[in-house]
C-alpha cells in the first residue's frame, strides 16, 4: 500500500498547497501555538511533505532535516523553502533514515502516522536520532474523526481520491512511544469551529532512555 500512498502524494503535490483542506489548516495552527512555548535547534521533520510547517519551524530553529517519500512534495517544498539551515532528503520513513544518531533536540511528525502500520519502528529510531531528554511533537488526525470515515483525499480531474490509512488509537501512540524509551509530557485535542467531533490529536513525548 506505501507505494500507492506515494504515487498519491504525487499527484496530489501541485495543488496540496492551495486546495481546501481544513485538517492541514488546523494542524499547521496546532504546530504553531504548542511549539511557540519550547526552545528546540536542530529539528527532524519526519513527513515534512511541501514544507507546510517547514516554514514556520525554521524561524525557531538553527537547523532542520525534512523527511518525505515523495519526490513531488519535496520539489514543492525545496521551491518555498530556500535557506541553507534546510537540508529536505526523499525518505521511506519504514526504512532506515539517512541522519545522524542523537542529531536533534526536537522531531515533529504531522499527519504522517496514519499513512504508517508499525509505529514501533518509528519511535525505536526517533530513540536513535534524538538527543538526550530531546522531544518528539506528534499530531495527527484524531482516532475518533478517523472511525467516523474521515481520510486523506483530494480531487483530481474532478475524481475523487482517497489515500490508504492505518487506524491507531491514542494507546497505540502512547505504547508505542512509551516502549521505544518515551515519556508522554502532554496531550491535548484541537478542534474545528463547526464540528463536534476534535479533528486532530496531538502528543508531545520526551526521550527518558
Amino acid at each position: 500500500m506505501i507505494e500507492k500512498i506515494k504515487d498519491n502524494y504525487n499527484s496530489w503535490a501541485s495543488q496540496y498547497d492551495d486546495n481546501i483542506n481544513p485538517t492541514r489548516d488546523l494542524d499547521k495552527i496546532a504546530t504553531i501555538k504548542f511549539l511557540s512555548k519550547i526552545h528546540f535547534s536542530n529539528v527532524l521533520e519526519l513527513g515534512c511533505g511541501t514544507g507546510k510547517n517547514t516554514e514556520w519551524l525554521i524561524t525557531k530553529a538553527d537547523s532542520l532535516v525534512g523527511l518525505d517519500f515523495s519526490k513531488s512534495m519535496l520539489d514543492v517544498a525545496m521551491e518555498k523553502v530556500k535557506s541553507s539551515k534546510v537540508t529536505f532528503i526523499k525518505t521511506n520513513l519504514n526504512q532506515e533514515w539517512p541522519v545522524g544518531d542523537k542529531s536533534f533536540d526536537l522531531a515533529t511528525i504531522n499527519l504522517t502516522l496514519e499513512h504508517i502500520e508499525k509505529l514501533d519502528h518509528i519511535f525505536r529510531s526517533l530513540n536513535k536520532k534524538l538527543s538526550a531528554s530531546g522531544k518528539c511533537f506528534v499530531c495527527e488526525l484524531h482516532p475518533k474523526k478517523q472511525a467516523a470515515g474521515s481520510k486523506a483525499q483530494f480531487l483530481e480531474n474532478g475524481m475523487k481520491k482517497e489515500l490508504g490509512t492505518y487506524q491507531h488509537s491514542e494507546l497505540d501512540y502512547i505504547k508505542n512511544a512509551e516502549e521505544a524509551g518515551f515519556v508522554l509530557l502532554s496531550k491535548k485535542e484541537w478542534w474545528d469551529n463547526k464540528e463536534d467531533l476534535p479533528r486532530l490529536i496531538s502528543f508531545l513525548f520526551e526521550k527518558s532512555i
